[in-house]
């Protein structure tokens, strides 16, 4: 009879590298990793204050937590990330792709240097941390499970964020890609597309670009279906799924985490 396994262990065997690992849907991440077993995890972001604070919460849950500082714009530096994080673990065998830039830009203010900061953060970074990660496994012959967040934005997004959108589009293609290429080798690649998410990055984002006051958040929850924004710690528990053996051979798949439904209208 097969062996179901408790929320609690699920992924004891977990050892993740989680970029933007530091602050929002990362951080929510890792705490769930830890709520499911996970002992030893790997976060990537750019404040080390940040990076600090989260090792020092995650570590009082229990959990053995290393801080890397990078940009993941910069290939050496997601090379050297995947080096530091087997360094201090041992072995990794999971990988979810969080950070992101997510400037702002239309069609017709968009320049070269933007267009090409975006596609580095967003699709280069992840694309060499996912070569470090297989590359890791397929030398050890273990199997191993990413997940990449990208966003609704992917099918099609807003105007005034054309490169980003182009930039998720990418990273969906690029998804099904690394998961058809290494099945067999039984590491598994999946993506989550969220909706418009309650984090403190679209906080600033809001405030900073959009000049939003203090109650934006109230006001933009008023007008959604669900009376809410995506939540990091909701969608957390569907990535920790992902990554863990409970969602068995699932590999390619692309799901949208939103309460609006691409394709639908207006009736």
């Amino acid at each position: 009879m097969p062996m179901v396994l408790p929320l609690a262990s699920r992924n004891a065997g977990t050892r993740a590298l989680i970029t933007g690992g530091a602050q929002g849907l990362g951080l929510a991440v890792a705490r769930q990793l830890v709520a499911e077993g996970a002992t030893h995890l790997a976060l990537v972001g750019r404040s080390t204050a940040k990076g600090a604070a989260a090792v020092a919460e995650l570590e009082a849950a229990g959990a053995r937590v290393v801080f890397i500082a990078a940009d993941i714009g910069s290939v050496a530096d997601c090379q050297r990330a995947i080096s530091e994080a087997i360094s201090a673990m041992g072995n990794i065998n999971a990988l979810v792709n969080a950070a992101a830039s997510t400037a702002r830009d239309t069609l017709l203010d968009a320049t070269p240097d933007g267009f090409d900061r975006m596609f580095a953060v967003n699709v280069r970074g992840p694309v060499f941390l996912m070569q470090g990660l297989v590359r890791h496994l397929v030398e050890r012959d273990e199997p191993g499970s990413i997940v990449n967040v990208m966003s609704m934005a992917a099918h099609a997004g807003q105007s005034f964020i054309v490169s980003y959108s182009a930039s998720k589009g990418a990273l969906v293609t690029l998804t099904r890609n690394v998961a058809n290429a290494w099945r067999r080798h039984r590491i598994r690649c999946n993506g989550v597309l969220p909706g418009w998410m309650d984090t403190p990055g679209e906080d600033e984002i809001q405030k900073t670009v959009h000049g939003a006051t203090d109650d934006w958040l109230a006001k933009a929850e008023a007008g959604q279906p669900m009376g809410k924004l995506v939540k990091p710690d909701e969608l957390a528990a569907l990535i920790t799924y992902l990554l863990s053996p409970q969602s068995g051979v699932m590999t390619g798949s692309i799901i949208d985490y939103d309460q609006n439904v691409a394709g639908a209208y207006p009736e």
